[in-house]
């Protein structure tokens, strides 16, 4: 089974925190999705002989598109990749974008699943990070998607300066009462050349307090169990039968086909990247030319993906696999330098379902998983 990510690289306005790839300007929309599209034709032999699972449109805003641009992605899926009868459909939405009509159009067309920005339900958090919505859209459209997909999930940022514990607690109660059925939260970091590291640089607005984004964090922890959440990977909450499956591959380490500019793929081996300017990737497709770079990934590379990746999710890292892919000298190096960690209470060992010994994080351990996983690398 195998994946296609498509990045559709365009907003309406930059978010302050955001340091993804995109473009506020749409003059060059339609010849960036021919050259998507000409892109899934010559990259189509990636996951030779994988059946396609999920799909998955990730931005930028991929709301920005309309039905008929959406379908002419599809059909170019569908006529030259093997794709499962009832696969995961994914599109990344922001509220602005969700009118009634738009929703009934997404319902009616192979999108199952919507993945909504709202961030925050209050106003001043809102204009805080220069969204492009209000709070009374996030509300809206959730009401009205509610009634059309079934399978929803958004996104909420806690850790924002001069959040209290309070006005956290109420946005996820707001995010309880509207019924979604996966959340997925994100501390707010600050990442260099965006307009938040210039703002907080030039004193004019507070930097982003750890302590306040842990106290956040145990909060959304302990919530989103008391409602039969299930915290599968440290930023993703889902019900029973509504985790993400697109996301899920990549933390296993299945393979995946990323499309569109920035883009990243990984077949197992190696990884490979688009590159990440608009008009650098129009032209070099125009010429039938793939505007990727690629890396070869070495056997210490894999391991500590895997290390990274286990760690942050509910399946751990699995001790039998790391002494079959890797071998017994990597085994030793973990178990090892684990130790000090499962002294600490940070990790654990312990079986999981197929009896296998897995390493995996504490309730301690997790808001430290990143962390904690570098100290396991091999470099």
């Amino acid at each position: 089974m195998a994946g296609i990510y498509i990045h559709i690289p365009f907003c309406k306005q930059a978010c302050y925190y955001c340091d993804f790839h995109f473009s506020t300007s749409l003059k060059r929309k339609e010849e960036l999705l021919n050259s998507i599209k000409k892109e899934l034709l010559l990259r189509k032999n990636f996951v030779e002989n994988e059946t396609i699972e999920t799909i998955y449109f990730g931005g930028g805003t991929p709301s920005l598109l309309t039905i008929v641009e959406l379908e002419s992605i599809f059909e170019v899926i569908y006529s030259n990749f093997s794709v499962i009868e009832k696969p995961e459909i994914t599109l990344e939405a922001n509220p602005d974008d969700l009118s009634e009509s738009k929703i009934k159009e997404l319902a009616a067309s192979p999108i199952n699943r919507l993945s909504i920005g709202i961030q925050s339900f209050f106003e001043d958090d809102l204009k805080f990070m220069n969204r492009a919505h209000t709070a009374e859209e996030s509300k809206n459209c959730l009401s009205v998607a509610m009634r059309y997909f079934h399978n929803i999930t958004i996104d909420l940022i806690y850790g924002v300066p001069n959040m209290t514990n309070e006005k956290w607690l109420k946005n996820l109660q707001i995010a309880f009462e509207f019924g979604v059925p996966h959340i997925s939260s994100y501390a707010l970091t600050v990442e260099e050349k965006t307009a938040l590291h210039s703002l907080i640089k030039k004193g004019k607005v507070p930097p982003v307090d750890e302590n306040l984004a842990l106290t956040h964090f145990n909060t959304l922890v302990e919530e989103t169990q008391k409602r039969g959440f299930i915290q599968y990977e440290i930023s993703n909450f889902g019900k029973p039968n509504y985790f993400s499956k697109h996301n899920t591959s990549y933390w296993l380490g299945e393979k995946y086909l990323g499309i569109g500019p920035s883009a990243h793929s990984f077949n197992g081996l190696e990884r490979s990247w688009n590159v990440s300017n608009n008009a650098k990737y129009i032209k070099s497709l125009n010429e039938n030319t793939l505007p990727i770079e690629t890396e070869i990934l070495s056997i210490k590379n894999r391991f500590n993906e895997y290390i990274m990746t286990g760690l942050r999710t509910i399946w751990g890292v699995d001790l039998k696999r790391i002494e079959q892919q890797f071998g017994i000298d990597y085994l030793l190096h973990l178990e090892k330098n684990a130790q000090p960690f499962v002294e600490k209470e940070l990790l654990k060992f312990q079986l999981n379902d197929n009896g296998n010994t897995v390493l995996t994080t504490t309730k301690k351990g997790k808001f430290l998983a990143d962390g904690i996983a570098s100290d396991l690398f091999i470099i």
